[in-house]
């Protein structure tokens, strides 16, 4: 049986090296790797590779359940894939091991509430993006262009010029000619 740990954290500024402590305490001898990209989708080639190795017996360890999935669903595409292979899956921090009936269940419910937290903090920053705005803050990048190269590019446009000539011209995109014209 072949242990392998993964440790995941979304953005370069954050450390792993909490999560990689942990699982070096417990697993000083697995196989190690980490990541540095979003859990909110399954797309992260670290994991991937890692779902490719293991085979039957074998066993993947994260910190916690959050460091793995962020929705039941990519929760569950993974716990399957596993099964499938005869491995199975520990978390760590909440002593959940899906090799065990009990761990499989208490590890759905987690999931569960995973999610649940991932929803609240999007409804909490949209709020937030909805209140600001109410307010007249703008949210958002910052616009390309001056409200009076907007007005020039309406008007060359409506004398004959093409989104690709304006957006050469004033080194945007032709998407944003296109916005522009449509007036966002």
């Amino acid at each position: 049986m072949t242990i392998f740990t993964y440790a995941r954290v979304s953005t370069n500024e954050q450390n792993p090296d909490l999560q990689i402590d942990a699982l070096k305490e417990k697993y000083p001898s697995a196989v190690y790797r980490e990541e540095k990209k979003s859990g909110t989708s399954l797309n992260r080639p670290v994991l991937e590779l890692l779902l490719d190795m293991i085979s039957k017996g074998d066993k993947l360890v994260v910190w916690k359940l959050d460091r793995l999935a962020r929705n039941t669903g990519d929760l569950c595409k993974i716990v399957e894939l596993l099964e499938s292979k005869g491995s199975h899956i520990e978390i760590l921090n909440q002593g959940i091991d899906t090799s065990t009936a009990a761990g499989k269940a208490f590890l759905q419910m987690l999931g569960v509430f995973a999610e649940f937290e991932t929803n609240l903090r999007k409804e909490r920053q949209t709020a937030g993006i909805a209140a600001a705005q109410s307010r007249g803050k703008h949210c958002g990048r910052s616009s390309t262009l001056s409200n009076d190269q907007k007005a020039e590019i309406t008007e060359k446009r409506t004398a004959g010029a093409t989104p690709t000539q304006l957006s050469k011209e004033y080194g945007v995109s032709r998407g944003t000619i296109y916005n522009v014209l449509r007036g966002k």
